[in-house]
């Protein structure tokens, strides 16, 4: 099959980030002449500032900025020279305060992802493994892929997912010398914490396991000197399977990171030759002197008192929080704070509420948090008074119910999407007063078919017959991936007009459906021995099965507005009594730019799917009309690759198939389902082939090898109301296709038949765009909008796809 178009997932956080960005909530600028850390200004407002990483005010210590001036003043801006030949002055003496800070001789980088890129690639060999904690810091993520180029295993697990963790390391301990599991010490969203007492007992159980935190968030502001989380939790001896970095900058208040490891061997492999740390610039005398100015704070009493300061803050927070019915995420000592706000319109809501209120905090978006999980990211400093987190907390408390309330929602319907306990006295909303009905139902043949039909009158396999073929064919059968759960929705005026139609599907999918090819292949492989790997059930605005406009929407009625609103309530009640774990609404047109806001602002990201291919055939009414209706080159290609193979097979086409047609038929399917990685799905069970046979609405087109009456190939075409003719399945005998052209002779004949029958259009489907379009169908691209309960998925795949050939 053709190669289909895939979507590039650097477009998708590029639309959300302008999305963002024209809500006026990122890439903003401060206008301050000078900082204390305490406020900023934004807009020429003067906020109280909750968005730092400074968490203990040390970049605002007077004793930290004159080290830096100072240094400037002896060295220079910079020392342009590799640290491998020569470090300015001031090294020494900062690596001789980290060694007493730590207790180890540490590595310096210029910052965490240079000290990864350094560090990784230098540590794991050609026999080890690696496996990600789904959201470890992305500069680990993004250096692991250089690793992979090896031919390395590369895994991820679900956040903090132990379980799933050591049966990774179960599998790849018979076959790897070391395993390395990555993730962070405070992870800087949720705030947090890596399992550590797990992840010990791991570690005696499996001798080879090693552990590599980035625990940049939990430095100063916690531990003996202030050496961070990670550090604190294995006391007074870090082992040798261990590797902690921590940093300069964030709340060490300097610049820079290091790499912290008790075996010597690591350390002498990435002294010796660690990528860029070997070649790149080294640390500015600035940041050198301001490091070691903080060093002598970290290596003081002082150090234990910033931090009560802190704790004091922190516990003072979750006090006024445990009073509010604000859905905090975590409840611990971290000072990172993240309120749910669901959707991100919402989020959009409460940061503009803040803004007025007079406080900065940032917003969690995705893809640092699951789309439908956004939420206001705010931090504790020893910069803010304990009034200003009384004043800040009210501010959110009024400004979360502020938001609620424009948007119809409520505290309980916050809380269920982060699976929170709900609350018992919550906002009381006003009814919303609508002309309109909405109808659910659980089958077609419960459908007013009139209605139905009016709406979906030639559009693919979407008329009444149609779907109660799909409810025959995908019912009581024996494997989960082949029993799919309906629901129709139809939307109705006071005089009873169709105001809006479409139907929904809960099914098991593969979630590489759309993936490049290399992927699929990949996750095959493993699908060998585990069939389900890596699938999930979805919510399907149509099905698995169907293609094109599946939503009918009357945009002339008034109230059609409302009527996609009145969807989005029903598709989130589908939500909570179906479970799926993603939901896609389907086969838009990608110039839609108000419905891309519309979903935009309620949590679903928009992603490109297989182009749809159209042929009209009102444009010619014999074979010359229709070869002048090519282009001069697609005349070329028939004339060349399907012409000349016209006569040279026999066509049938019969509503009818023997028993021995129907098993060649399903066979001649199995032959295009095991190569069609670009399309990945699970493959359908031979009963969806019986269900068509001796139906009116289904035929066959079957091309056979005269002189051996072997069948080549076959299409499987739906006829819609005597308006499109859909070619909804194809099967192919690969042997033949060379001699007989059979792809574009099944193409060809499927628009020859449409025309004998007097139809007006036939509906080419997804994928192999170019070979129709040359047939003269129209390529329509299309996109989906896909929400996740969590984005675990879709980094994995990621991961895999960043090397994909």
């Amino acid at each position: 099959m053709a190669k289909i178009r895939h979507n590039n997932i650097i477009d998708t956080f590029a639309e959300l980030s302008d999305s963002a960005k024209s809500q006026g909530v990122i890439q903003l600028y401060t206008e301050d002449e000078y900082f204390t850390g305490r406020h900023v200004t934004i807009n020429q407002n003067k906020l109280l500032h909750f968005g730092t990483t400074g968490y203990l005010g040390l970049e605002q210590d007077e004793r930290v900025k004159k080290a830096a001036v100072d240094a400037i003043m002896k060295y220079g801006t910079q020392f342009p020279l590799s640290k491998t030949y020569l470090s300015h002055s001031l090294y020494a003496e900062l690596e001789e305060k980290l060694l007493q800070m730590y207790g180890y001789e540490v590595i310096i980088t210029k910052n965490s992802t240079l000290g990864h890129m350094g560090v990784m690639p230098t540590i794991v060999r050609d026999q080890d493994a690696i496996i990600l904690d789904h959201q470890v810091h992305w500069s680990v993520q993004n250096v692991s892929q250089i690793i992979k180029a090896k031919g390395l295993p590369i895994e991820m697990v679900k956040h903090n997912d132990m379980d799933m963790l050591e049966s990774r390391i179960k599998k790849l301990s018979q076959s790897r010398q070391k395993i390395w599991y990555f993730a962070d010490g405070i992870y800087s969203m949720y705030g947090d914490v890596a399992p550590i007492g797990d992840l010990k007992t791991l570690s005696a159980k499996y001798p080879q396991l090693h552990l590599y935190f980035d625990d940049v968030h939990g430095m100063s502001w916690t531990g003996k000197n202030g050496t961070g989380y990670v550090i604190q939790q294995y006391g007074d001896e870090l082992p040798e399977n261990v590797i902690v970095f921590t940093t300069l900058s964030k709340t060490f208040g300097a610049s820079g990171a290091t790499m912290v490891t008790s075996n010597k061997q690591f350390r002498h492999h990435v002294k010796s030759f660690g990528g860029p740390l070997t070649f790149s610039a080294q640390l500015e005398p600035s940041s050198v002197g301001a490091a070691i100015a903080s060093a002598n704070i970290h290596l003081s009493e002082e150090i234990y008192q910033m931090q009560d300061q802190l704790h004091e803050r922190i516990n003072y927070c979750n006090e006024l929080l445990s009073k509010t019915d604000l859905p905090l995420l975590e409840t611990n000592d971290c000072p990172v704070f993240f309120i749910g706000t669901g959707a991100p319109a919402m989020a959009y809501s409460l940061m503009h509420n803040l803004f007025e209120s007079g406080f900065y905090a940032n917003i969690g978006l995705f893809p640092a948090v699951p789309v439908k999980k956004t939420g206001i990211r705010f931090t504790i400093s020893r910069h803010n008074n304990l009034s200003d987190i009384k004043d800040l907390v009210d501010a959110l408390e009024s400004g979360f119910t502020k938001s609620l309330k424009e948007l119809g929602q409520t505290h309980n319907h916050i809380r269920k999407i982060f699976d929170l306990s709900l609350v018992k006295d919550d906002i009381q909303l006003e009814k919303k007063h609508t002309e309109l009905t909405v109808n659910v139902y659980e089958s077609i043949n419960d459908v007013n078919e009139t209605d139905w039909n009016n709406a979906f009158k030639g559009k693919n396999v979407l008329d009444t017959e149609g779907l109660k073929y799909l409810e025959r064919t995908f019912a009581n059968n024996s494997n989960k991936e082949e029993n799919w759960v309906f629901r129709y929705v139809l939307i109705y005026d006071r005089q009873r007009r169709l105001v809006m139609a479409t139907f929904f599907t809960k099914a098991l999918w593969k979630n590489d459906m759309f993936a490049l090819e290399d992927v699929s292949k990949e996750l095959e492989a493993k699908r060998a021995n585990d069939p389900y790997y890596q699938s999930s059930y979805a919510l399907l605005m149509g099905s698995l099965f169907t293609e094109g406009n599946h939503l009918f929407l009357d945009s002339s009625h008034p109230d059609f507005a409302e009527a996609i609103n009145l969807l989005f309530d029903k598709v989130e009640v589908m939500d909570e009594v179906l479970k799926p774990e993603v939901i896609a609404f389907r086969d838009f047109s990608d110039l839609d730019e108000q419905l891309k806001l519309q979903f935009e602002m309620r949590g679903f990201i928009r992603t490109t799917i297989p182009d749809a291919c159209t042929l009209d055939l009102t444009g010619f009414s014999n074979k010359a009309d229709y070869l002048n209706s090519l282009s001069s080159r697609s005349r070329k290609h028939f004339k060349k690759d399907i012409e000349p193979f016209i006569d040279q097979l026999n066509i049938k086409v019969t509503d009818q198939l023997s028993k021995v047609e129907l098993d060649k038929a399903y066979s001649l399917y199995l032959n295009v389902w095991q190569r069609n990685y670009s399309m990945n799905t699970f493959v359908y069970p031979k009963k969806f082939i019986e269900e068509m046979n001796g139906q009116t609405g289904w035929e066959f087109i079957m091309l056979s090898d005269p002189i051996t009456a072997r069948v080549v190939g076959v299409m499987f075409c739906y006829k819609n109301s005597g308006e499109t003719y859909v070619p909804a399945f194809i099967g192919m005998d690969y042997d033949f296709d060379g001699d007989f052209s059979v792809y574009r002779q099944l193409l060809y004949q499927t628009l020859i038949r449409a025309k004998e029958l007097l139809f007006k259009e036939v509906d080419y489907g997804f994928s192999a765009s170019f070979e129709k379009h040359k047939i003269g169908a129209k390529v329509i691209p299309k996109v989906a909008y896909m929400q996740a309960k969590d984005n675990y998925s879709m980094e994995m795949l990621e991961t895999i796809s960043n090397t994909a050939s």
